[in-house]
């Protein structure tokens, strides 16, 4: 069991996701992504632009690893300065999400923020530059102490910058 010294929340507080309801929820997380992105991206933003619990959207493009074709993946809006942080949790689930090979293999992305689309260059933050964006990051998304909480995952951060 891996503990990171920044995160407050300790692993016997948190519920373990069920190994059998793993597919399942992927499988949902997919769907209502696909619904994200489409409301989202045509109604430049004003539709679909909050998470459940208010937190702010954006839509993140990106290039298949495999395929090279375009991808898009809503995530919860994390600016810092002029910069957008991505954080690969997928709700704390043993293994990372899809994207974050997208990334990885191409850095190159745009992020939509209230119907303006920019773009960015992607570098996952070290494990030091990680421990100090962790209180912003939880300050803007408090779920994110209990996902890194419930796995052995160290959990990806990007930092993206203009371009």
């Amino acid at each position: 069991m891996v503990q990171y010294d920044y995160v407050k929340t300790r692993r016997e507080d948190v519920q373990p996701i069920p190994e059998k309801s793993i597919p399942f929820a992927r499988f949902i997380m997919r769907w209502a992504t696909k619904l994200n992105v489409a409301a989202f991206r045509a109604t430049k933003g004003r539709m679909m632009n909050r998470f459940i619990g208010g937190y702010p959207v954006c839509i993140v493009t990106t290039k298949g690893a495999r395929t090279g074709k375009t991808r898009r993946i809503a995530l919860i809006h994390l600016p810092h300065g002029d910069n957008k942080l991505l954080v690969a949790s997928q709700g704390g689930m043993p293994k990372n999400p899809v994207w974050y090979y997208n990334i990885k293999a191409h850095p190159d992305v745009q992020i939509m923020v209230d119907g303006q689309e920019k773009a960015y260059r992607a570098r996952q933050v070290s494990d030091e530059e990680k421990a100090a964006l962790w209180p912003h990051l939880v300050s803007l998304y408090p779920d994110f102490d209990e996902y890194q909480a419930r796995t052995d995952r160290n959990i990806p951060v990007f930092s993206c910058e203009p371009v």
